[in-house]
């Protein structure tokens, strides 16, 4: 019973046993706590049962969480792959009592797991304690019969999540490998090496912690308790290194296999880091994170270059990290369904990832090896370096770090911090939450008072209802009046909250003696769904009766739109592939935004055959079909689950249309959104527009019903206009259109052949030739009418001619001013084309000039100073 997974499976069967109730892993993405970036602790998705905003759904519960620390306080990015105990993704086995049992409970619980279930030697585990815990002293005493030389105090026994939150004095239980492993006992001087290693930590919940320091006892006493699947399992199997553990020896032998690199030596961490990596990247693309440039994303492409580089540095020809999904979802597939199924997704974004970022690895790691090699060994990497190969070729600042390491090298963090503010790009490293976390603690404290709202707006759109609560500025207040906007919360409702990238409904509200327009509709705490209105007569107070009706028009509109989605979904998926998945959407009353992972734009016939599919499911007008399920039952069944989203225990489960090469139905996903009540009543799909939202998110725009009638009606009547305009029939407008094209690009041509024949002395126009200026030729002229795209190849013309000299053209065009220079022969060994380019250009009011010691161009605002850019460029150069 030693492997990781059937670690995992007796962890939770033993605390199943005993009253338990099991809460399957929370997405990493942290829900309703924008203080954190991933979840990264076992209790992060229990936080809101310890502080008391939520009622658990049981007094005692076990739990194997998915945790990443790759940012802020919990950052081992640096060391993940070079030492045995660091990773960015780990599994965290934990059992929690809301207010049941405490100290005595948690300590009876560990020990019995560890000395019986698995067998470990009472005689090597030993215990540390917070210095004045003489309860959990005694307890251990009493319940495992330890001596006092094995019961440690250390100041450092207490444990919190961060900065806020709930926190208390905790006990860890260590594990001795024996006096062969060099290393000390906890709290020794020598502790840090291995033959001492922390297994388990039970955490005493007793106080919630604020941002000023502060604390306040929690309702009642809790209990938290951590152990890390990949740190037990060394134990058990006899390892020092979480990489030579059984999961880890599996991937490992699939990198190797697909690098033909053995293992061994340096190519040993590189191993590691990718395979660590691969398991932070494969889930977080699973709860839905995407690659970008900011926020969680940002992180993601952190881990995920990393990785990359690690795999140029075992010469990987070809993208790796894709082709390692398989053997991830062997190992861990069976343990997280969501992996499975998220598969192609996984292995289509890593793919992508790795092509892109292979365009410019190369570039930057020349860059990097020229700029080290004239550091030195042991030397400091300027940060201006560090920031180009950040901002230039898209190495993030850790994976810098990581690669001049080896070197015993490291990086002037100061200089790199001074380019990025001048830069002013700090989004994509600062992650700082936001005020929301107060507000949501608000609206929890409402929900565990009031219970949920009950939505009624599946089939009903006028209600009478009880207004309970109203809130104004954050705080409850007692009544509110005309020309007010406040927050209200009722017993029932018709209105949506917005959610699911539904938007919230809009409509009117009416009580004896007021109304008022209800503009928005949110959803709070999960299900309370918070109508946003703005008085326009009356006093309105709680205990109100009030009616409200939502607007019926933009409700059909939005319910059409919202299920329209969900065909386009499954119409992308069958046309495009099954790496298809929502990455995000908004559906209102006027329009559908669809935002899908695909890495490149889509072509018209794809276009074409995705509104074919949607329109033909339109226009079989059956019935929709909901039914209410739990949420595994229903993904057995063929639903589809959003990446990243958190169900409750009940899900409804949206049939819509059948499917058109086979039996079965043509979509189902599991949504709580508002429907139409049979396909036909979308009427009519049409996509106005698709575009690039970012790297592998492209985002489609449609319409359905009667706005996308009308936007087609306006299609047709610019297609009469144009045939009108032309003179011929609509089916020959395009024809006219490339006609005239390519006589425009003709024309174009024609032009600037002119130009370049007037500018070399054509066409009878007598012009001043090369003149001599500090013992060199120059060539030297004004053009009027030539732009700057156009003296490029003028000086290339002159280049022929002056074959040791400079040519200086200062063009006019529509007012503006461009510089182009050219140094030819012995001259460049004298003269920066730049430099020479950039005095025009100032001259001329501009900022400077770039490109090569030969050759340059520069731009400039004010046409009308030619002269005076010229004459400067005169001076530069007689020096």
């Amino acid at each position: 019973m030693s492997s990781l997974n059937q670690l995992r499976s007796a962890f939770i069967n033993y605390f199943k046993d005993r009253d338990h109730l099991v809460i399957p892993s929370a997405p990493l993405v942290p829900q309703n706590d924008p203080t954190l970036m991933f979840v990264n602790a076992g209790m992060v998705p229990f936080k809101n049962y310890f502080t008391g905003a939520e009622t658990p759904p049981a007094p005692r519960a076990v739990s194997v969480q998915k945790c990443v620390r790759a940012g802020g306080k919990h950052n081992d990015l640096d060391n993940v792959g070079y030492t045995g105990r660091h990773q960015t993704f780990f599994e965290m086995l934990g059992n929690f009592s809301f207010g049941d049992y405490f100290k005595e409970g948690a300590i009876e619980h560990a020990w019995a797991f560890i000395t019986r279930d698995l067998g470990l030697d009472p005689a090597r585990l030993m215990v540390t304690i917070a210095p004045d815990d003489d309860d959990a002293a005694a307890l251990w005493r009493k319940i495992a019969g330890l001596p006092d030389s094995r019961i440690v105090r250390l100041e450092e026994n207490f444990w919190s999540m961060g900065d806020t939150g709930p926190c208390g004095t905790n006990t860890e239980i260590f594990y001795d490998h024996g006096d062969h492993v060099p290393g000390g006992p906890p709290g020794s001087p020598d502790e840090d090496g291995d033959r001492f290693v922390e297994i388990w930590n039970l955490v005493f919940m007793r106080w919630e912690q604020f941002a000023d320091g502060s604390r306040k006892d929690l309702p009642k006493p809790q209990i938290d308790t951590g152990m890390g699947l990949e740190r037990i399992a060394t134990v058990l199997q006899g390892v020092h290194s979480n990489y030579d553990t059984d999961m880890f020896r599996a991937l490992i032998a699939a990198s190797e296999e697909a690098t033909g690199v053995k293992a061994q030596g340096e190519a040993r961490f590189s191993h590691q880091v990718i395979v660590d990596h691969l398991r932070s990247t494969s889930f977080l693309i699973a709860d839905g994170v995407s690659p970008s440039n900011e926020g969680r994303g940002y992180v993601l492409r952190r881990i995920m270059r990393r990785a990359m580089r690690h795999a140029h540095l075992l010469g990987a020809a070809e993208p790796l990290m894709h082709r390692l999904t398989p053997a991830l979802v062997t190992e861990m597939g069976e343990a997280y369904p969501e992996l499975r199924r998220a598969e192609p997704v996984i292995a289509e974004t890593l793919r992508q990832e790795e092509e892109r970022f292979r365009r410019t690895l190369g570039r930057g790691m020349s860059l990097l090896e020229e700029a080290t090699g004239q550091v030195g060994p042991g030397g400091v990497l300027p940060g201006e370096t560090a920031f180009k190969l950040y901002d230039t070729y898209g190495f993030p600042l850790d994976l810098t770090q990581d690669a001049v390491r080896a070197l015993g090298m490291s990086v002037d963090l100061e200089g790199f911090d001074v380019a990025m503010k001048r830069q002013k790009d700090q989004a994509r490293d600062a992650w700082t939450g936001s005020g929301q976390a107060a507000a949501a603690g608000e609206w929890f404290a409402l929900r565990e008072r009031l219970g949920p709202t009950d939505f009624v707006g599946h089939d009903q759109g006028e209600v009478t209802a009880e207004l309970l609560v109203l809130m104004g500025e954050g705080a409850e207040i007692p009544k509110a009046g005309a020309g007010q906007t406040v927050q209200a919360l009722f017993d029932r409702t018709p209105f949506y909250g917005e959610s699911g990238g539904q938007a919230g409904d809009t409509g009117e509200v009416e009580w004896q003696g007021g109304r008022g327009r209800v503009i928005d509709t949110q959803k709070q705490a999960g299900d309370l769904h918070v109508h946003v209105i703005e008085i326009e007569s009356g006093e309105l107070a709680p205990g109100a009766r009030v009616r409200l009706a939502l607007d019926a028009d933009r409700r059909t509109t939005t319910r059409a739109n919202h299920s329209a989605t969900h065909l386009l979904h499954a119409a992308l998926r069958n046309v495009l592939g099954p790496h298809v998945s929502q990455k995000g959407q908004m559906v209102d009353g006027e329009r559908i935004r669809f935002d899908f992972s695909h890495g490149q734009p889509l072509t018209l016939e794809e276009i074409d055959r995705i509104e074919a599919e949607v329109n033909a499911v339109i226009r079989q007008n059956l019935p929709a079909e909901t039914k209410n399920m739990a949420p595994e039952a229903a993904i057995e069944a063929g639903a589809m689950a959003l990446f990243g989203e958190k169900y409750g225990d009940v899900v409804r489960v949206l049939t819509l249309g059948r499917a058109l090469d086979g039996d079965g139905a043509y979509s189902v996903e599991l949504c709580g959104g508002t429907h139409v009540a049979r396909t036909g009543d979308i009427a009519l799909f049409k996509i106005v527009s698709e575009s690039g939202v970012a790297a592998g998110v492209r985002r489609i725009e449609a319409l359905t019903g009667e706005p996308a009638r009308r936007w087609l009606l306006d299609q047709a009547l610019v297609s009469r206009q144009l045939a009108e305009q032309f003179k011929t029939p609509v089916s020959e407008v395009l024809g006219r259109v490339e006609a005239l094209e390519a006589q425009r690009r003709k024309l174009e041509k024609e032009l600037a052949d002119a130009k370049r024949q007037l500018a070399m002395g054509g066409g009878g126009a007598p012009q001043a030739g090369p003149e001599e200026i500090g013992g060199v030729q120059v060539l030297a002229r004004v053009m009027d009418g030539v732009g700057g795209k156009d003296l490029r190849p003028i000086a290339e013309e002159f280049k022929k001619q002056i074959a040791d000299g400079i040519i200086a053209l200062v063009g006019v065009a529509e007012g503006k001013a461009a510089v182009t220079v050219a140094v030819t022969g012995a001259a460049k060994d004298r003269f920066n084309a730049a430099e020479l380019a950039k005095a025009a250009v100032i001259a001329m009011g501009g900022q400077g000039a770039g490109g090569r010691p030969d050759f340059a161009q520069g731009g400039a605002p004010d046409g009308a100073r030619a002269a005076e850019g010229l004459a400067a460029l005169k001076t530069a150069i007689a020096g």
